[in-house]
């Protein structure tokens, strides 16, 4: 049973996960520029393993008592993706070289730190993914089990970031040419663009 709960939680965890966003898009280009890649691993994995673990404690009830709560953060996170997303597209706009690129985005650690923080703790959907959500698959398995699902859970999280910001060296020789930043910085700019349209037209539920 305990195994069973473990890969539930790591197949449901990495189901969410996985899920391209704004954070992820955030971690790939971080992990191309090999800037503060451990930073921002840690720092979105962490995230997701004090929500998880929040959900499985309980707390998924109490987000849904705060329909406030995610209403701002609704609007918040759009308006941070809008201004993100006029960012992407201004580098997009104006090129460069690629050593240039890299160092226009890649920031000091304090920035890119509280970037990271910004892309995952102002998403309104990281809450109602991993509080609510994984809360309420958790309490399916009585007792101590909920926690064997909250750990598969948890590790799916640390492999995917892990994946994802020291994979992304793999993808550094076709960035080696300047007009491949700028095609990225285009489809992030129209992928924030999407998405914070999709925060300010969709209401939240879970």
């Amino acid at each position: 049973m305990w195994i069973a709960a473990t890969a539930a939680g790591l197949f449901a965890g990495a189901g969410l996960i996985i899920a391209i966003g704004a954070q992820n898009a955030f971690v790939l280009r971080q992990g191309l520029q090999q800037r503060h890649v451990g930073r921002v691993v840690l720092a979105c994995a962490g995230a997701d393993i004090v929500l998880i673990l929040a959900g499985v404690g309980g707390m998924g009830a109490l987000v849904l008592q705060w329909p406030l709560l995610l209403q701002v953060l609704r609007f918040g996170g759009a308006g941070f993706l809008l201004w993100y997303g006029l960012q992407a597209g201004l580098r997009a706009w104006r090129g460069g070289s690629v050593l240039a690129a890299a160092e226009a985005q890649g920031g000091g650690g304090r920035q890119v730190l509280l970037t990271c923080l910004a892309f995952t703790l102002l998403n309104p959907h990281v809450y109602l993914d991993t509080v609510v959500l994984l809360g309420s698959l958790s309490t399916r398995y009585p007792g101590d089990l909920r926690w064997a699902f909250a750990a598969g859970a948890c590790a799916a999280s640390v492999a995917w970031f892990c994946t994802l910001g020291y994979g992304a060296r793999l993808l550094q020789p076709v960035f080696h040419r300047p007009v491949a930043w700028r095609v990225l910085d285009a489809g992030v700019a129209i992928f924030m663009f999407c998405l914070a349209t999709l925060l300010l037209l969709r209401p939240l539920s879970p």
